[in-house]
Formats: C-alpha cells, structure tokens, sequence
C-alpha cells in the first residue's frame, strides 16, 4: 500500500532529475469563474509532462542486474517519452510498445529520447499480449505506466509541491485515465490537508473510472473515443481501490468542453497544454458552483501537443 512516506522518499529520489515546476494564475479567468485558481505547469516538466516523476522514482530503484536488463513499458505517448530518457541518462536501453494510432509528435518524443518504438493494436489486450512476449524474448524490467506503487508515489510529488506552495487550496482538480496521478494527488492532499477537496476529471468518451466507481468493481472503458490521447488507459487493480476510497468525485466532461477549454488555457495563460489536462478547467468550468470563490488547484498535465493538429 503505498504512503505518504512513499511520496518524500520518491521526492527526495527525483528532484534533482525533474523540474518543481512553476504555478500560474490567471485574474482574468478568476473574475470569470469566481474562484481562485492556481494551475501546476507540469507542460513545463522535462520531456513535457508529469510522468518524467514517476518513471525516474521507478527505473531509480531498479537494481544493477533489471538496468543492464533494458526496461520495456507500454505507452500512449508521454510515459514512453519519460521512460526512455531516464533509461538513457543511467545508460540503458528502453523499448517502448505504443499504439499503431498514438499522435506522431508524441511518437517523435519518444525517439528523441532515444526509445525503441513497437507497435501493438490501441487495445489493452494487443498491448498486453505485445508486452510479455517483449519480456520473454529480452528479459527486460516492465515499468508500468500507472499501475505500480513506485510510480503513484512518483506522480504523488506534484500535488505535494503544489500544496507546499499554495497551502490554503480548498481543492484539487486532475486528469484521470489509468490513475497513477489521481491516486498519487490523493494520497499526498489528504495526508498534508485533511478536508481538502480531490476531484478527477473524465473524458465523457473514456469514463471508465467513473462507471468502476458507481459499480463498486472495474469496469472497461466501452470507448476511447477522444481527443484526450492521453486519457484512453483503463483504470488499475493497484490505482482503482486508492481513488474509490479517497476521490471526492468523479467529474465528467465532453469532448467539445474538452477542446474549448484548451482554448482558452493557450489563450489567457499563454501556454501550449494537450486536450488531457485542459480537461480540469472543463471539469471546474461545467461545476462553476461547486468551486464558487474556493481557491482550487488545477494540476496542467503536459503540453506534447501535434501543433499541426489544433482543433479550433
């Protein structure tokens, strides 16, 4: 069961290989929306997005046999990116199953860092089958995108520096998709302000967490059917039961809030952000009255955005 001790021993491991990004307000979107909102620029993170946390806290604590090994994962896009240029830097390899359908600036992402790309079907069971035989064939050590203690502590560290920087939040808002950093927020909110609010934000298109939790047991996404590429994952055995016991809500949201949202980020913060984390201001924007004059926290996932491919 992963801890809030996890989440400071993850920190104190990664911070000299990751970024305290910064936190930007925006008085235009305040006086809009009536609240006071504070938005965790992980778009600024090195290799664009939070995940660079929880793939070094994991690929750190792998022994001398797993790194000269090589390390496999499977990924939408910004987990591989962060995966392979953590396994360049210790001098590893890393082979990266994606995908046949992932965005090409993300593909490209993973190459510059100098991952080996495979390509499976955009289903968990091409991806899964893809994955062991890789691991037969190679003996490579598995870092799990989202489902695995190490890297939920790792993705816990941005809520905790958010915390520490603004520490009268009344809430926090984050992405969903296979939990790793709803689960982590959680865990590190609830220990360091006890009462503060914990929402995950949900593609309508992609709401499987949403319909595990009303089931009280994990549920398939029935589509992946959104912009948000990176919110297509399904939840996880390990994240799941963190999130149905600590999540305040599950908020859904359509992919046309999903795409207007962006807009407005790139237009009032002057910042490039992907559709999966603009999904949090989408998330506040269609329950304004629920975070009316509350000081919220809006966790801004990563920017790896096809800049060929705007949606307005």
């Amino acid at each position: 069961m992963v801890t809030y001790n996890d989440i400071e021993k993850a920190h104190q491991i990664i911070s000299d290989h990751i970024h305290n990004t910064p936190i930007l307000t925006s008085d235009s979107l305040d006086n809009e929306l009536g609240s006071n909102l504070f938005f965790k620029c992980e778009n600024f993170q090195k290799t664009g997005s939070f995940k660079i946390r929880g793939a070094t806290n994991s690929i750190l604590q792998l022994n001398d046999t797993e790194i000269k090994n090589g390390i496999i994962t499977t990924s939408s896009g910004n987990h591989g990116a962060a995966v392979a240029f953590i396994a360049d830097k210790i001098g590893t390899s890393s082979k990266i199953i994606m995908p046949n359908n992932t965005p090409k600036n993300k593909i490209e992402n993973v190459q510059r860092y100098g991952g080996e790309i495979f390509y499976c079907e955009p289903n968990i069971k091409s991806r899964e089958d893809t994955l062991e035989k890789m691991v037969q064939k190679s003996g490579g050590s598995i870092i799990h995108p989202y489902n695995d203690e190490k890297i939920i502590a790792g993705q816990g560290t941005a809520a905790k520096e958010l915390i520490e920087k603004v520490p009268d939040l009344d809430a926090i808002i984050c992405p969903v998709s296979g939990g790793g950093l709803l689960s982590g927020t959680l865990l590190a909110a609830k220990n360091l302000k006890p009462g503060i609010k914990v929402f995950g934000a949900e593609p309508e298109n992609a709401d499987d967490t949403y319909r595990s939790i009303l089931n009280n047991k994990i549920m398939s996404n029935e589509t992946t059917d959104t912009i948000a590429d990176g919110l297509r994952a399904q939840v996880g055995t390990v994240t799941f039961p963190i999130i149905k016991e600590n999540v305040d809500k599950i908020l859904l949201v359509s992919e046309e809030m999903i795409i207007s949202s962006m807009y407005m980020i790139w237009q009032r913060l002057k910042i490039i952000i992907e559709p999966s984390c603009s999904i949090v201001l989408a998330a506040l924007m269609l329950n304004s009255n629920k975070f009316l004059n509350k000081k919220v926290g809006l966790i801004l996932t990563g920017g790896n955005y096809d800049l060929k491919q705007i949606p307005w």
